[in-house]
């Protein structure tokens, strides 16, 4: 069902976009320069934010810069310049880096009350950086593994949905946001060991 909706919302994201990203190439702005400043601008705005409680509007910041990754592969294409080595890296280790920092700055919130969620807050960012290694390390012998119930974009609407319920006064959808990503990443997890197993 993910599947088939990100394929029917592809082509008019696309149509909607193509204009913008023609307009940031004719201003000089590159791929890389996008997934830069997108990475920088959801990371420190989830370590600002978050840790000071202010759950709705990091939220908001955040998912305004996470929404780079949705500009950067259309302007590498439009450029020719997309498709390199270099920049398919770049753009994996950024995307690590930005998970990995808005997982941060909500655990530092959650410990910083004594919240119990703050141990599923690890949990959760410990599964967000297995389920890419396991793609890349089985990619690396050979076997496609983009695979999972819950792969980064869905994991993202997940949290950054609950997070923005939660910095509106409903404390308990975190809780429920927290599970519901860490059963998830177990199960994509699960899905991909198997994937490699059989292959």
């Amino acid at each position: 069902m993910v599947l088939m909706l990100q394929s029917r919302l592809r082509a008019p994201v696309n149509r909607l976009i193509t204009p913008i990203c023609n307009w940031a190439i004719s201003l000089g702005v590159t791929a890389n320069g996008v997934s830069v400043a997108g990475a920088l601008g959801a990371s420190g705005a989830a370590l600002f934010f978050y840790p000071r409680g202010d759950l709705f509007v990091g939220t908001l910041i955040v998912a305004v810069f996470i929404l780079s990754d949705l500009f950067d592969g259309t302007i590498a294409r439009l450029s020719n310049s997309g498709g390199t080595k270099w920049g398919a890296f770049l753009d994996s280790t950024l995307d690590r880096t930005s998970d990995a920092a808005i997982c941060i700055g909500l655990w530092l919130y959650l410990n910083d009350k004594n919240d119990p969620n703050a141990l599923l807050c690890l949990v959760v960012l410990f599964f967000g950086g297995l389920i890419p290694y396991l793609r890349a390390r089985a990619e690396a012998l050979g076997v496609a593994c983009s695979v999972g119930i819950a792969e980064r974009a869905e994991r993202l609407i997940i949290f950054l949905v609950g997070t923005g319920i939660a910095g509106l006064g409903v404390p308990v959808a975190l809780t429920l946001t927290l599970w519901i990503l860490a059963v998830l990443s177990l199960v994509t997890i699960a899905q991909r060991i198997a994937v490699v197993y059989r292959a």
